[in-house]
């Protein structure tokens, strides 16, 4: 069996051509980068300029054909990336990691569809070109690697240091990927905190323009350690539109202004189900109270996110909507989503400096 590695994806793609840029093939283009290969799954990145996107999107999935079609491959994810002017280079090994923003994304209480929020958020600000990382700072029940389907553990190059895996072309760090999946972590607040720091400082994370945050439900420990030593460029609630729900992102809401953590805005996610057969709207937990709620507070609406079958099945099989269909209804709602929460990033939406981060 051909052993799969750097050397032999990148045998493989020389036979995409890039009609765009005249038939080169994208090797010799100088289009590929991070080529990561863990288990037989393989990711890497497309380097496009701005406005390429919608051009370069078959040359993409051709770039996946051919590396899901080596012997060994179980899977290929390839992302298309355009890196802005000015942007920093990738950190070397054991330096500091350079994020320009760092986001929470929290609601007050479970069961909102916040890990689905999170990842799909991740997802598509990537979609728009942007480098995306996800920490799943839920401690006692993270989620992200089976949303991202994630399997295996972490590679250390060096005994120290993390590499974070990588699900549809964004790193991700997750405790689940360091414990096995139904093993429960019962530790105190200290080694929470302690774990948190380490997935921080001590993971590679390299250059990316946003680190989404899948903060754990609720106003607790991880909350308070998250929102005091890490400084998160701004926080994004989510809520379904029941009253109870938003009753508890309020709380979420007033306690990130209590550290002074901006917030970049409120989302509603299961905010409607669209008949497929009639194509009618139903609000099966009410509908419009997460905007109210935003207004009320003087907080940013950043739009609603649908309930539907197909964000379940493809969450469920690691295959996050915005990922596996990009062009659906569903997934255009969270890349709307993602566009406005860029939007308030550029503007200056989140109150503190860039941050470089470096926890020990």
């Amino acid at each position: 069996m051909t052993a799969i590695d750097e050397a032999a994806i990148r045998a493989a793609l020389e036979s995409i051509a890039v009609p765009a840029r005249g038939g080169g093939n994208v090797v010799e283009l100088g289009m590929i980068s991070r080529i990561v290969v863990r288990n037989g799954h393989v990711g890497f990145a497309i380097e496009i300029e701005p406005g390429e996107r919608e051009a370069l999107e078959p040359v993409r999935r051709a770039c996946e054909d051919a590396a899901r079609a080596l012997p060994g491959v179980v899977s290929a994810t390839a992302a298309l990336t355009a890196e802005r002017r000015g942007a920093p280079a990738p950190a070397a090994a054991g330096g500091t990691d350079d994020v320009a923003a760092i986001i929470a994304v929290a609601s007050g209480k479970g069961g909102v569809g916040k890990s689905t929020v999170a990842v799909n958020l991740a997802l598509g600000i990537a979609s728009l070109g942007r480098r995306a990382g996800l920490l799943d700072a839920d401690i006692y029940g993270p989620s992200q690697p089976r949303l991202l389907g994630l399997s295996g553990k972490p590679y250390s190059p060096d005994g120290k240091t993390l590499e974070p895996m990588r699900g549809h072309g964004v790193p991700c760090m997750s405790m689940g990927l360091l414990v096995d999946e139904e093993t429960p972590v019962v530790w105190r607040g200290p080694m929470v905190q302690s774990a948190l720091s380490q997935m921080l400082g001590d993971v590679r994370w390299g250059a990316l323009d946003v680190l989404v945050v899948d903060m754990p439900p609720g106003t607790g420990d991880a909350q308070l350690t998250m929102a005091q030593r890490v400084p998160l460029a701004g926080a994004v609630i989510v809520s379904t539109p029941q009253d109870l729900a938003l009753l508890d992102a309020r709380r979420g809401l007033a306690m990130f202004r209590k550290v002074n953590v901006p917030t970049l805005g409120i989302v509603e996610n299961m905010s409607y189900y669209v008949c497929p057969s009639c194509g009618d709207r139903a609000h099966i937990f009410g509908h419009g109270g997460a905007r109210e709620t935003a207004e009320r507070m003087g907080a940013p609406f950043l739009g609603e996110a649908p309930l539907d079958p197909a964000i379940r099945e493809t969450s469920d099989s690691g295959r996050p909507i915005v990922a596996s269909a990009p062009d659906s209804p569903q997934a255009r709602a969270f890349i709307a989503i993602a566009r406005r929460v860029l939007d308030r990033l550029d503007s200056g939406g989140g109150a503190k400096p860039a941050p470089s981060i470096s926890v020990r």
